[in-house]
């Protein structure tokens, strides 16, 4: 099932979306559909609530929920029993408008994407601070302080050496390539801090940051291409294999680990969320600054 249209929007000018919550499964068509099983009752108000403070925040989370649109089914029934995956899907829908979702429960607040006009030097800084990110969690897995983190390396998700090829190819055309700047410096001790403490908010930002660039993140990554690369596809936005059997395995993965965990374990990870969104809208404020 291709995704249907969707729009796109930012907060501000110099406001970019975030990569999380794009969950997608590509379709045979070429398109990617994906579905979310929606949380309890109790569960949508209290994320609601959390998300009121702050505007910068508010305008932030916006922007993330608003390029996740195109790739969001409708959620399935939120009983018990359901695949964990199903409930974080859930959580990241209510976080769009109602114009993007029928789950959404956000008012309209920004122009479109199509206004947007990225800069090369701000692309870079993403660029970095995202290779920064994912070897980070792929080193986190590796490692595996908690022995079931093991069970997420070599995903074919791992997107450090793909970024690793883009920026030397920016180099070769002339552009210097920054050091990570405080938002990937940021999260990545954030997600090493997590890793050793809290193995069910870890896993919330690790599920959403690769979901997430899978899918609207592709978007967004054509959007850029188209006005500044000359429609150049960077490795960041390929993948070796069936990306829609690799998606599957991880999902697989998720909801075995997720099986094991009581209701309150599952409940703190979905509390994680809103900070997986801020943190990951920073790095992609970059590219509009």
């Amino acid at each position: 099932m291709a995704p249907a249209a969707a729009s796109l929007t930012a907060p501000n000018a110099l406001a970019a979306t975030s990569l999380p919550f794009l969950h997608g499964r590509k379709s045979g068509g070429g398109g990617v559909s994906v579905h979310a099983g929606a949380p309890s009752p109790s569960r949508a108000v209290a994320v609601v609530a959390r998300r009121l403070w702050g505007s910068a925040s508010s305008s932030r989370r916006m922007v993330v929920a608003a390029a996740t649109a195109a790739e969001m089914a409708p959620a399935a029934s939120g009983e018990e029993g359901k695949p964990f995956v199903e409930e974080m899907r859930a959580v990241a829908m209510r976080l769009h408008t109602k114009d993007q979702a029928k789950e959404g429960e956000k008012e309209p607040q920004a122009p479109p994407v199509a206004r947007w006009e990225p800069s090369v030097d701000g692309y870079l800084r993403f660029l970095v601070d995202s290779k920064l990110v994912f070897e980070t969690l792929e080193t986190i897995v590796d490692r595996a302080a908690v022995p079931w983190y093991a069970e997420f390396r070599n995903t074919g998700l791992e997107r450090s050496e793909q970024l690793k090829k883009d920026l030397e190819w920016f180099k070769e055309q002339g552009h210097t390539i920054p050091e990570p700047s405080a938002p990937g410096t940021t999260y990545a001790s954030y997600l090493e801090e997590l890793a050793e403490k809290d193995s069910q908010a870890f896993i919330c930002h690790f599920y959403n940051v690769y979901f997430a660039h899978t899918a609207g993140g592709r978007m967004i990554g054509k959007k850029v291409s188209e006005n500044i690369l000359n429609k150049k596809e960077l490795e960041f936005y390929k993948w070796e294999g069936n990306l829609s059997q690799l998606l599957q395995n991880v999902r697989n993965k998720l909801n075995e680990v997720a099986s094991s965990w009581t209701r309150e374990e599952k409940d703190h990870c979905l509390d994680e969320t809103e900070k997986s969104f801020s943190y990951s809208g920073d790095l992609l404020r970059h590219i509009f600054t």
